[in-house]
């Protein structure tokens, strides 16, 4: 096993073309990358292919890893190979949830309306995952598993006249890669309260800015503003 300063070493190497750097990261992650797609298994697509779509999310996260994301380079992979499976998955048809990630989904969602009750703020994906003995990839997946498809020609659900889903999308790989990273239970622990909370409604929950004004006792405007800002907080962060 490598530790943190030499994998990063490994990074740097490997993002100027060392190869034999690349090979070794991708050995040293390979547990990683078959304990993600096990997740993907009984979907119609051979575990050989999975296996090598999840390495293409590998070699996506190398090219795109910055020390300064302060994260470990393994939490930002995992994220990346889930998302490029998901969107070969979406292309090549549609994604069949399995009925224990709705279960776990339904369970987390009572999970978290609780310890908000009890502590007034919503939990991490790392203390979601301890309660429910899990890991932290499986509890994204089983949040993002209630997120349903939406039409970029779908009207806006802000009440703002005229403007569609593809106005405030600026590309599908910049959007993808920004959930992606909101994804990272770093960048959402580093969040204030409110902005965690937001975050998680909004993302997680497929909550509209109206209900979520009306849990946070604030006006829709405001929580517009708010996400707007916290959308640009993090992009800079990530640039």
């Amino acid at each position: 096993m490598l530790d943190n300063a030499q994998i990063l070493n490994l990074v740097e190497k490997a993002q100027q073309g060392d190869q034999d750097a690349k090979e070794v990261l991708l050995k040293e992650n390979a547990p990683l990358i078959r304990s993600v797609i096990k997740r993907f298994k009984d979907k119609g697509i051979e575990y050989d292919d999975l296996y090598q779509i999840g390495c293409l999310g590998f070699l996506k996260a190398l090219n795109n890893f910055q020390v300064d994301y302060n994260v470990k380079f393994s939490t930002y992979v995992v994220p990346m190979v889930i998302g490029e499976i998901k969107r070969f998955m979406r292309d090549d048809g549609a994604i069949k949830v399995s009925r224990v990630l709705k279960s776990l989904n339904l369970q987390i969602n009572k999970f978290v309306d609780k310890f908000f009750s009890d502590n007034q703020r919503s939990p991490t994906v790392e203390e979601i995952a301890k309660h429910f003995g899990v890991e932290e990839q499986e509890v994204v997946l089983a949040m993002d598993s209630a997120r349903m498809p939406v039409s970029l020609y779908s009207p806006l659900e802000d009440g703002e006249d005229g403007l569609l889903v593809m106005d405030r999308v600026e590309g599908e790989s910049q959007a993808e890669e920004m959930f992606d990273h909101i994804a990272l239970k770093e960048l959402i622990h580093n969040l204030d309260k409110r902005a965690q909370k937001i975050v998680m409604l909004r993302f997680y929950f497929d909550k509209t800015q109206s209900e979520i004004a009306k849990e946070l006792k604030i006006s829709q405007v405001q929580v517009s503003r708010l996400e707007n800002k916290i959308l640009e907080n993090l992009r800079k962060k990530l640039i």
